[in-house]
């Protein structure tokens, strides 16, 4: 069989100067029993998942090193000059000298919902069924789909948002505003680092793209 990475074993497994392959229960079945397509099937997997595990360690360590890079470019302003580069939450933008390439790191917050978003649904269910007729149909749709979910006790939250940047004077549907408001928790954040080139300074940005579903 092709070599494996290190982190992937070959599948033969040697007792007593004999070689097997464990099936999915675990049993161990002389190799030259195995049949010839599933030992082909088995070693394609198996090279094909190596290549994927070296893959993700090198991103892992891409992302590592990005980091490490701006957290020490960041050091050397902030000792050169007193004060370091970035906008809110830590995000920021670092460019090429020549403007063809662009360095972006996000942080992003992981948000939940507390008890307060089921007073929200009530307030809102209040203003619409008093409504009725009056509310416009896509209004309707949007709070529906904000907290009709496959999972119990989930909440769409795009549509949450959604919901926050209309502008209903209604003072339940501002109350149910707060409500949603104070039903936000940040319990932690996520940074992203994304790369981006382009032919010329005045052409489009391109995202240099490390995700397998979309090269």
């Amino acid at each position: 069989m092709t070599e494996q990475s290190p982190t992937i074993p070959t599948g033969i497994i040697e007792q007593n100067g004999q070689r097997y392959m464990a099936d999915a229960q675990g049993r161990l079945t002389p190799v030259d029993l195995v049949k010839p397509q599933d030992q082909l099937m088995d070693e394609m997997v198996r090279k094909i998942v190596a290549y994927g595990q070296d893959l993700s360690d090198q991103i892992s360590r891409f992302k590592e090193h990005c980091f490490e890079d701006v957290a020490g470019f960041l050091a050397v302003l902030e000792q050169e000059y007193g004060q370091t580069r970035g906008g809110k939450k830590g995000n920021l933008t670092l460019t090429s000298y020549d403007g063809c390439l662009k360095v972006t790191v996000q942080v992003a917050d992981n948000i939940e919902f507390g008890p307060e978003l089921q007073i929200a649904k009530e307030l809102l269910d209040e203003c619409l069924t008093e409504w009725s007729s009056d509310a416009r149909p896509e209004l309707q749709s949007i709070v529906k789909r904000a907290f009709n979910t496959d999972k119990p006790g989930q909440v769409n939250r795009s549509e949450i948002f959604m919901l926050l940047r209309l502008d209903i004077q209604d003072p339940r549907w501002q109350e149910a505003m707060k409500a949603i408001r104070d039903a936000m928790r940040v319990v932690g954040s996520k940074a992203y680092v994304r790369c981006h080139k382009r032919a010329a300074p005045d052409a489009a940005w391109e995202p240099i793209v490390i995700d397998l579903a979309r090269v």
